[in-house]
């Protein structure tokens, strides 16, 4: 029984080992996007259910993903309290002046990143402009589906990065023949891994794509291994998808958009141009990965001297237990 009581709960922690704090978590979270589907259901019904996932099939997808974010964000506070024994803030939360500064420069990045896929794009021609312009009774819609990939950029990275990426890093290192360095390439790898299966099941996806989308979780998470913080990536994610879907018209993983500033279309070969799918399942995708991890290499350096892993991702510091 002492044994198996060493297996299962870390004394010296006071909270479960790593293994079944992420399978609780991913219980609770489970649950709690099921009941906010129970819940929300009968109120799409009451009030029509374009009025609450948005004006079309297009856009319901993105807008129920960022309703259910939401939920599971608030239930991501619940559990780092009472299974990991943290707060949010520990997650790459501890939001302050350097923080926005960071987020900023990732806006930058994200935006300059898929700029260049396009400028790529349209010179090698697997990319052709249609048509300029966003109609006025699109406004609204535009300005929706901005929030919509404000929300989806951050859940997402406080969940696969935040909540994830540090759980496995530092369960990892429960292991005495595993260090610092290694737990967190192991970590980043499994996490980014299960980023990019998380989109298979989006329209269009292939093994291209779920490979692009691992590799962009790679990406994303350098942004938090490197300031120990999620401003960077967070930032990254929010206009990688803006500027991708409502700036130059490309589908989002998968998701083509009603609204854009630049209606674009993807040619052939699709292997280069990610096809219907968008960039992100093609050879551009990879190229947009890479200039987005330039960018954030060079920001770590300049603005932290260094680059490196910071230890908090996997040595954070736990809240006083209860009876401490």
């Amino acid at each position: 029984m002492r044994r198996l009581q060493w297996l299962v709960w870390n004394r010296s922690e006071r909270r479960l080992r790593a293994p079944w704090r992420l399978l609780a978590g991913t219980v609770v979270f489970l649950v709690v996007a099921i009941a906010a589907v129970l819940v929300l259901g009968p109120v799409a019904l009451w009030f029509g259910i374009e009025f609450f996932v948005g004006y079309g099939p297009e856009t319901q997808p993105l807008v129920l993903n960022a309703v259910l974010g939401l939920v599971v964000m608030a239930a991501v506070v619940p559990v780092g309290w009472f299974l990991d024994r943290r707060q949010l803030t520990d997650y790459g939360l501890r939001v302050d002046r350097q923080w926005l500064v960071d987020c900023g420069v990732g806006l930058l990045i994200g935006a300059a990143a898929m700029s260049a896929v396009v400028a790529l794009g349209i010179a090698g021609g697997w990319i052709a402009v249609v048509e300029a312009g966003l109609p006025a009774d699109g406004l609204w819609l535009f300005g929706t589906l901005i929030a919509v990939f404000v929300v989806v950029g951050i859940y997402e990275e406080l969940l696969v990065r935040g909540y994830l990426l540090t759980n496995l890093a530092e369960g990892f290192r429960w292991f005495d023949v595993v260090d610092n360095r290694l737990a967190v390439a192991a970590a980043t790898l499994l996490s980014s891994g299960l980023f990019g299966a998380l989109h298979a099941t989006n329209p269009n996806a292939t093994l291209l794509s779920t490979a692009v989308i691992s590799a962009a979780g790679v990406m994303l998470a350098l942004g938090y291994l490197y300031t120990g913080e999620l401003a960077v990536p967070i930032g990254v994610h929010i206009t990688w998808n803006v500027f991708q879907g409502l700036v130059y018209g490309l589908p989002v993983s998968g998701i083509e958009l009603p609204v854009t500033l630049v209606a674009t279309t993807s040619r052939q070969p699709a292997v280069v141009s990610g096809g219907a799918f968008g960039p992100e399942a093609g050879i551009l995708g990879l190229f947009g990965v890479a200039v987005a991890t330039a960018g954030i290499v060079f920001y770590s350096r300049y603005q932290y001297g260094t680059v490196g892993i910071v230890p908090s991702v996997s040595l954070p510091e736990l809240r006083a237990a209860p009876t401490e």
